[in-house]
């Protein structure tokens, strides 16, 4: 499973950037989904990569961010017995996440902050360099950050 996250605004974004971004869930910055990598998803990532930034996230992260950063419908907090459940749920599915979010009717985007002691220099600039593109597992220090 991966965590893709938004970094970068909607100010002068093409439209068919913009509509891809929309099938991804990721409507504004700093807004995090989570994913299941597929063929579609891989050239859907590939297309805004200049807008994104992904990795694999680790359990002990995703568990984090269900409990923290976790709605149901009508902007609630998830409770810790739910939280835990669906947890369970996505690190034994084979599903897409939004669909279990989804039975438990909890909203598949998760509003994240800016990162705590912000981002690096230039964010415009793949990683390592910069915040944008594919970072593997340092995806979890960023979501740590920003949850």
């Amino acid at each position: 499973m991966i965590a893709v996250i938004r970094i970068r605004g909607r100010v002068g974004v093409r439209k068919e950037i913009e509509d891809t971004l929309k099938m991804l869930k990721l409507h504004r910055k700093h807004h995090c989904v989570l994913l299941n990598l597929t063929d579609s998803i891989r050239g859907m990532l590939h297309k805004v990569k200049d807008y994104v930034t992904w990795g694999e996230i680790s359990e002990d992260v995703l568990k984090k961010l269900i409990r923290k950063r976790g709605r149901k419908i009508g902007n609630k907090r998830l409770n810790e017995k739910e939280a835990e459940e669906i947890y369970k749920e996505l690190v034994n599915a084979k599903d897409q996440p939004s669909k279990i979010l989804k039975k438990y009717n909890v909203k598949p985007v998760f509003r994240l902050t800016p990162p705590s002691k912000g981002f690096k220099k230039s964010i415009k600039q793949h990683y390592p360099k910069g915040e944008l593109g594919y970072r593997g597992e340092n995806i979890n220090e960023l979501l740590e950050r920003m949850i």
